[in-house]
């Protein structure tokens, strides 16, 4: 097995979006007290590489990032973590939305990447977890409108829900992109300046490019494939800006000052939850794989 080019050589405790209560502190700490209670940043970089000390640290090669081989991940009752990546929430903020502090991340790093704001009418191409979350971020970064693509009728009726002005279902059939393309520029009814693509296969991503106006940007979050074969040199022409989106750094902060202020709504996301006994887990992981009305599955120790 294989996490994000790491191999799984020896069994490995999961999970990396978590918060809890701090137990412990060392005695050089100051920023945070027994008591506390904290959302968890899971990524140690080294601080020693360029990437490091250009304030890049989401992309250091040396990080040490929870459950990614051979680093075991925060599914367990305690864990230890360097105190300036634990952050602490708001008191109107419950752990359950702390956890989701490090999903949300990915979604604000993105927007931050591909500057959504008022004047950016945004695509979302996948309405998976990482969609929906990219979807209500970049209605709290000020887009006016926002229209969200998915395979699945259940996902995007869920998305409707949560905000999106319009909802387009689609295929998985490549012959079917160019009127898909039509349709969501129809729905969108003016250019669309910010394609989030969510889920990363060939027609996902070539559906982006292709969408996008000139000009535009493309950001892709999803990583469902290593390869893809897309349009390039046609997105190319049109000066269509393709950004990569790997984690996420300086995020945590305005995360939880999004969900003080309730700019940010996590709570409807989370759709099932489960205790940590081994009857729940199994269940809590075989309700996950099953897809369907499952978005964010919360396990509470």
């Amino acid at each position: 097995m294989e996490v994000a080019g790491k191999v799984v050589k020896e069994p490995l405790v999961i999970g990396h979006e978590c918060a809890g209560i701090v137990e412990e502190v060392g005695s050089e700490v100051k920023n945070v007290a027994v008591g506390d209670r904290v959302a968890v940043e899971p990524g140690v970089s080294c601080w020693r590489c360029d990437l490091c000390k250009n304030g890049r640290y989401n992309l250091c090669p040396d990080v040490k990032f929870l459950a990614t081989p051979p680093y075991h991940g925060g599914l367990a009752h305690q864990i230890v973590h360097p105190a300036d990546l634990c952050f602490k929430i708001p008191d109107n903020v419950t752990l359950e939305e702390g956890a989701m502090i490090e999903p949300l991340s990915v979604s604000i790093h993105a927007c931050l990447r591909a500057v959504a704001g008022p004047d950016t009418n945004v695509l979302i191409v996948g309405a998976g977890p990482l969609g929906l979350m990219t979807m209500i971020t970049a209605r709290a970064f000020g887009s006016p409108k926002i229209v969200i693509v998915d395979v699945d009728e259940q996902r995007l009726a869920f998305a409707e829900s949560l905000g999106a002005d319009k909802c387009v279902k689609v295929s998985a059939d490549m012959k079917d992109m160019a009127e898909e393309v039509v349709e969501m520029q129809k729905a969108m009814g003016g250019p669309i300046d910010i394609t989030f693509e969510c889920v990363g296969f060939s027609k996902t991503m070539s559906t982006a490019l292709k969408a996008t106006r000139s000009g535009g940007k493309v950001c892709l979050l999803g990583l469902g494939h290593s390869q893809l074969t897309v349009p390039l040199t046609a997105a190319a022409a049109r000066e269509v800006d393709v950004l990569g989106v790997f984690r996420f750094k300086n995020t945590y902060p305005l995360c939880a000052e999004f969900m003080g202020s309730g700019k940010i709504d996590v709570k409807p996301l989370i759709t099932h939850r489960f205790g940590f006994s081994q009857e729940e887990i199994e269940k809590a992981f075989e309700v996950s794989a099953q897809g369907g009305n499952a978005i964010k599955v919360m396990f509470n120790l």
